[in-house]
């Protein structure tokens, strides 16, 4: 079987002891073991590099890799993010196909602390697209801190932009793109508000935190 270099070679099938995250491989569960090892190797990943990231030994992920053990639900969420790809892609399941088109009306508005979102991509992507209103002085004005990217362009109205210390007015067709791991507050800066096209890449937040809010959303 071909290795990597400074992969360890599968051992022979022994007693394995009993180990967290990982039960013994019973026949009514999908075999991860084939998407696993091809993961792992499109990563570029040795056994040792991967095993070490995942906080196990690399005879326990080779034996994952070759059938002998099964993970758990938590193993394969850790292997997951690893690999930088989704549950459901370890177990094999084919994702159903997605209409490319968003139609105007098709979802209700949703409203969380006076902000109104309405959907502007299709669900479950790693770019979440809104467009959103914003009123002027309201609450969800405030200081956030988060992990991704962010994009907005401004549709109508004029939009106040923190960034860390600095501050920007952006004017109608204005367009910011930064990191949001900066400090950064988005607010309305004409008393009519603003109206703006927002991209955002956390897909796990809902739709009430992706543009600032904090609230329950509500549907208009």
């Amino acid at each position: 079987m071909e290795t990597l270099p400074g992969e360890l070679t599968p051992e022979p099938a022994a007693p394995d002891p009993a180990a967290p995250g990982a039960t013994d491989a019973p026949g009514d569960v999908p075999d991860v073991a084939p998407q696993l090892r091809g993961l792992r190797r499109r990563r570029g990943l040795t056994l040792e590099a991967a095993a070490q990231r995942a906080g196990l030994s690399p005879a326990h992920l080779s034996r994952l890799e070759t059938g002998r053990r099964q993970p758990s639900l938590p193993m394969l969420l850790a292997l997951a993010r690893i690999y930088g790809t989704t549950v459901s892609e370890l177990l094999g399941e084919v994702a159903p196909e997605r209409d490319p088109i968003v139609r105007a009306g098709r979802s209700e508005p949703v409203e969380a602390d006076g902000w109104i979102y309405h959907q502007a991509g299709g669900p479950g992507r790693a770019l979440q697209a809104l467009r959103v209103l914003v009123p002027y002085a309201t609450r969800a004005d405030i200081v956030r801190v988060h992990p991704g990217e962010e994009w907005l362009h401004v549709l109508d109205g004029r939009v106040r932009l923190a960034l860390g210390d600095a501050v920007h007015v952006l004017d109608p067709g204005d367009s910011a793109h930064f990191d949001s791991l900066t400090p950064h507050r988005i607010g309305a800066a004409t008393r009519g508000g603003a109206e703006l096209l927002f991209v955002h890449t956390l897909m796990q937040s809902p739709v009430a935190e992706l543009c600032l809010g904090t609230g329950a959303p509500r549907l208009r």
